[in-house]
């Protein structure tokens, strides 16, 4: 009986895991360490996974958090407080200076 050789599996020209360019015969990508065993097989990815060109950012937003971005604003109190604890420390460092 003779013994069957490995098929050789062709690598690709780009990684279709993370996209960087792989060598010629090489076994594995460079970048990612993906190969044939453990995500490039042309029967599992058709490319990369990036978003489509009409992709909405605020429409993502709004479905992975619910609602828009909601602008980050100071409250006045916390305006007041600044304002009492400069005066205070003001005070403190001129009375001790003395």
């Amino acid at each position: 009986m003779a013994k069957q050789e490995p098929r050789k599996v062709r690598a690709p020209d780009v990684c279709p895991v993370c996209g960087e360019d792989v060598p010629p015969n090489a076994l594995a990508c460079p970048e990612c360490g993906a190969d044939h065993e453990s995500g490039w097989k042309e029967s599992t990815y058709d490319g990369l996974d990036l978003p489509d060109d009409d992709f909405d950012y605020d429409e993502f937003v709004q479905q992975e958090f619910g609602s828009s971005i909601k602008p980050t604003a100071i409250k006045l109190r916390w305006w007041i407080t600044a304002i009492i604890l400069i005066i205070l420390f003001t005070a403190i460092y001129l009375y001790c200076g003395r």
